[in-house]
């Protein structure tokens, strides 16, 4: 089995040879899925792991624009539209520096699978620029946004590919997206997902993923007999995903301890409670300030610059910043210090090492493609709306965000349940998501 996995690997290498993260995605599903394939002859011989990690389409494209200063600007933006075989391509924008091809298609390969959990109808897709939001004025950020969106709205539509935000794209910035698609279109429909409530956008939609991952947490301690209810936390990132899993957390009973950015994380002992966090929150959403600025005004917290908060003790660890975030020394921190819950809010945070350590240590650990799937889920809520022209309580986004993710949780418990009664959560929510997709590409034939 090791000889055909390593086979496998090799071939995708060396088409993909300039690309580590999205090779480490197909490594670590590839691992799973080959010998689940090797077992069940129906998808044996048919190469789909190899149909699957090629994109159904790469689009690469040069976005101008001009800064308040007057100079013209270049940037470089993408789509990858990787896998419609269960519905339209579904997927984020982000807008950040390190922006390239190979993190795209990681996180579009991700994402077919992350979709598939959904139990709703959506490919998979990503795309973006390398493009810095930060720094830039309104007026900058619209001009990028309205170039960026004059090439790629010949490629998307509601039933082709619907785009959504991820880093460095928010409400802003969908806004103006969505503004200038409309009057290239002259059609109002749900292209973009993530739009204001008064415009065509779900409620729950800014909270969903944060939220997501408590639920998906609540639901793994369950199965121990847990819950969050006086457990200690320790979370990266401040953006919205970090924001509404600490909101969700504190108000579950948890003690959440640190927050972070790229410059480093904080650490209040006392917890970061309802109060702390809405300053949290208007200082990163609406100021776009520095977590550093929080120990001036709750003097009693620690800011440590440069660093990252794994060494701190805790029952529960949320990565919900950004890709390969926690490493394997990290790990070893987290496990010697009694942490029993590792639950990825980011996409890929956690590096192999460090999955390998958790996975030895029997960890209660969920990949961010089960335990994030609450904005995509929720995503796929807001089509729905915009197709039926809907719009849907608070209450009801929430009840079936809940349920959406109880039952990614029950698929990967399915799929992912070992002989000795634990449960292998990458394994499970790989192979759940493979049968759902790899039963469409068998039942559409060779295309």
């Amino acid at each position: 089995m090791k000889k055909e996995i390593d086979d496998f690997l090799a071939k995708v290498e060396v088409r993909n040879s300039h690309e580590p993260e999205f090779l480490q995605a197909v490594h670590e599903v590839a691992e799973s899925l080959i010998p689940y394939i090797s077992d069940n002859q129906v998808y044996n011989g048919k190469n789909i792991l190899l149909r699957m990690v090629e994109p159904e389409r790469l689009i690469s494209f040069r976005i101008t624009w001009v800064d308040d200063k007057g100079e013209i600007q270049v940037n470089r933006g993408y789509r990858i539209q990787m896998n419609s075989a269960i519905g339209p391509y579904k997927g984020g924008l982000r807008f950040h520096p390190s922006v390239n091809a190979s993190i795209l298609k990681f996180l579009a390969f991700e994402q077919v699978f992350k979709n598939a959990l959904t139990t709703l109808p959506m490919g998979g897709g990503k795309g973006g620029a390398d493009f810095d939001p930060k720094g830039k004025s309104d007026a900058e950020i619209m001009r990028f946004c309205q170039a960026f969106m004059s090439e790629l709205y010949r490629h998307i539509g509601p039933n082709t590919d619907v785009p959504a935000g991820d880093i460095g794209v928010g409400g802003r910035e969908i806004g103006y997206m969505f503004g200038i698609y409309k009057k290239l279109k002259n059609e109002f429909t749900g292209i973009l997902t993530g739009k204001g409530p008064t415009w065509g956008g779900s409620l729950m939609r800014p909270e969903s993923t944060g939220y997501g991952v408590v639920y998906f947490t609540q639901n793994m301690l369950k199965l121990k007999k847990e819950t969050l209810e006086g457990k200690s936390i320790v979370m990266s990132g401040s953006g919205n995903v970090a924001q509404f899993a600490a909101e969700k957390a504190i108000e579950l009973g948890a003690k959440v301890l640190t927050l972070s950015d790229s410059g480093g994380y904080i650490l209040d002992e006392e917890g970061i409670d309802t109060e702390k966090l809405s300053y949290i929150k208007e200082l990163k959403n609406v100021k776009r300030g520095r977590i550093s600025d929080y120990v001036e005004e709750f003097p009693k917290a620690k800011y440590f610059v440069g660093e990252r908060p794994w060494s701190v003790k805790c029952d529960i660890a949320l990565p919900c910043a950004t890709q390969n975030e926690l490493n394997g020394d990290e790990a070893k921190q987290l496990v010697s210090h009694g942490c029993i819950c590792v639950v990825e809010g980011a996409n890929m945070p956690s590096t192999p090492e460090a999955i390998q350590v958790f996975q030895e240590a029997k960890l209660l650990f969920a990949p961010g493609k089960a335990s994030n799937a609450g904005g995509v889920a929720t995503s796929g809520l807001e089509m729905s709306q915009n197709s039926l022209r809907l719009s849907w309580s608070k209450e009801e986004v929430d009840t079936r965000l809940k349920a959406i993710m109880e039952a990614i949780h029950q698929s990967c418990v399915s799929y992912g349940e070992n002989k000795d009664g634990s449960i292998d959560y990458i394994k499970g929510a790989n192979i759940a998501a493979f049968v759902k997709i790899a039963d469409a590409m068998l039942a559409q034939g060779v295309v």
